[in-house]
């Protein structure tokens, strides 16, 4: 059943899933290939995903769904055996990682922790997103539906996407918005999700400074001056990061 290039592709998949284990956890920068393999729950989902894929796609029945649900067992993670997962992709830590039937995955993806690809309805056919290569997915963003998640993007923490998204843009909030990063690129693994832009404070802001506007146009008319309407940030948007790094 299986060719000895199977084999070769198994092998060269793991080391490749490990490589990128090691280069993006910064936990993992000075871990043995063997440690990461053995404690890694990302690294051996996908590993076991690789498997059961190949079984999926020559056609053998029940085993692929089996090692599936071994795999969501063992590591918390769920991806379905039809599901297409490039190489170099990383998923950290794990738990709670969903990836349904018809998604595809892109080479050198990065996926945190509590991210759904999910679909929306009972119809069949093409239900599920398309990350395309150097995808960035944080910590609890859900991704429903057909859509396409461009090049090089990066989608912010819990951010819930429901349209497609152009490549090498950031989306935040709920639902997803497209926002862009002063003076930064989101290429590759970028884990800075404290400055990420807020575009509903954004929009607050304007709407305070056009309710300033028509205050002071106000006083000017009737005479009576009052103090304008001004909204102060909690917290500083440049300077080093709470979180490191």
């Amino acid at each position: 059943m299986f060719a000895l290039e199977d084999l070769t592709g198994f092998v060269d998949s793991l080391k490749k899933d490990i490589a990128a284990a090691r280069s993006r956890d910064p936990a993992a920068r000075n871990v043995g290939s063997a440690q990461i393999l053995l404690s890694y729950a990302g690294v051996q989902a996908l590993f076991t995903h690789r498997v059961s894929h190949v079984l999926f796609e020559v056609g053998v029945p029940i085993v692929p769904r089996l090692l599936s649900y071994a795999s969501r067992t063992a590591t918390g993670v769920e991806i379905h055996p039809a599901a297409k997962v490039g190489s170099c992709c990383f998923i950290d830590h794990g738990s709670g990682v969903v990836i349904g039937e018809t998604a595809v995955v892109g080479d050198n993806a990065t996926l945190y922790q509590g991210v759904t690809l999910g679909g929306t309805g009972l119809h069949t056919g093409k239900r599920h997103p398309t990350l395309e290569k150097n995808v960035t997915v944080g910590s609890g963003a859900k991704l429903l539906g057909p859509i396409t998640i461009g090049h090089g993007s990066k989608v912010g923490a819990n951010t819930v996407v429901i349209h497609d998204v152009p490549p090498m843009t950031t989306v935040v909030g709920n639902p997803g918005h497209p926002v862009r990063v002063e003076g930064k690129r989101p290429e590759g693994p970028d884990t800075d999700w404290i400055h990420l832009p807020d575009p509903v404070a954004e929009a607050l802001k304007k709407l305070s400074d056009r309710v300033a506007g028509l205050e002071e146009a106000i006083a000017e008319l009737t005479g009576r001056k009052q103090k304008p309407a001004e909204v102060k940030e909690l917290r500083k948007k440049k300077g080093p990061s709470p979180a490191g790094g």
